[in-house]
């Protein structure tokens, strides 16, 4: 349930259309329903306009499936991040429109399709190595309703590469951009813009990159004013901030 089914549901009461009692039925799992092993939250599209998100490691492909199916009924969007292909066979017996985006590792319902955001957002990835935290911010900001656009192994080490792409760059409202070993790409993609830049440090690299903490101590240490840094492979969390500042 978010904002607008609310108010539409509201105004069908208010016409006759609906009754109370039919409003009732449908309100009567806010805020959240009890499965018993999770308690899943239905009044988070209300509170912050995304619908609750699956993380997936940790859960048995049973409990992932029956969280994900409780979500679908209720008509959002759906989506579930860093999927194990057994957990993604579980949630297909339960719901069979739902799509395994295996490249970011993301089972993906849409069952609506509606703008929100009001410019594009470019996911940019520094080597093909950093493509799955990418594609999971890329599919992320899709299923929240902005237009996204993909720009791929653009890294340091050839920035011709990178500047072939600078229409799309400055025509973007806010910039994703994925980097593993030094973490350098998202400070030049600062300093060719004018708009925010969430950098996402990823565990790509040999052995003094520490498993991203090069990287992201790195993006930290940017000299580009307009570069805020997530967590190490947070592909995920840039998208979701890169969407609210795409609705504002």
């Amino acid at each position: 349930m978010d904002a607008k089914r609310l108010k539409k549901l509201l105004e069908q009461v208010r016409e006759h259309k609906v009754s109370p009692d039919e409003a009732l039925q449908q309100l009567k799992n806010l805020p959240f329903e009890d499965l018993g092993f999770a308690k899943v939250d239905h009044h988070r599209a209300l509170r912050t306009g995304v619908p609750e998100v699956i993380f997936g490691p940790g859960k048995t492909p049973a409990h992932l499936a029956e969280i994900f199916a409780t979500l679908a009924a209720r008509g959002n969007n759906v989506l579930a991040t860093r999927v194990s292909p057994e957990q993604a066979k579980a949630v297909k017996r339960k719901v069979r429109r739902v799509k395994f985006e295996e490249s970011a590792r993301a089972l993906v319902l849409r069952q609506h399709s509606e703008q929100y955001g009001k410019g594009s957002i470019v996911v940019i990835s520094a080597g093909t190595s950093d493509m799955p935290v990418a594609e999971e911010a890329a599919v992320t900001a899709e299923l929240m309703g902005n237009v996204v656009e993909r720009v791929y192994d653009v890294g340091v080490a050839g920035l011709h590469r990178l500047l072939a792409h600078k229409d799309a760059l400055q025509r973007a409202r806010v910039l994703v951009v994925c980097a593993g070993m030094e973490g350098a790409l998202p400070s030049v993609v600062g300093g060719l813009v004018g708009v925010p830049v969430i950098a996402v440090p990823t565990s790509v690299g040999y052995g003094a990159a520490f498993g991203g903490l090069t990287a992201l101590l790195g993006m930290i240490n940017s000299c580009a004013s307009n570069v805020t840094v997530v967590n190490i492979d947070n592909g995920f969390g840039a998208a979701y901030v890169a969407s609210m500042i795409n609705r504002i």
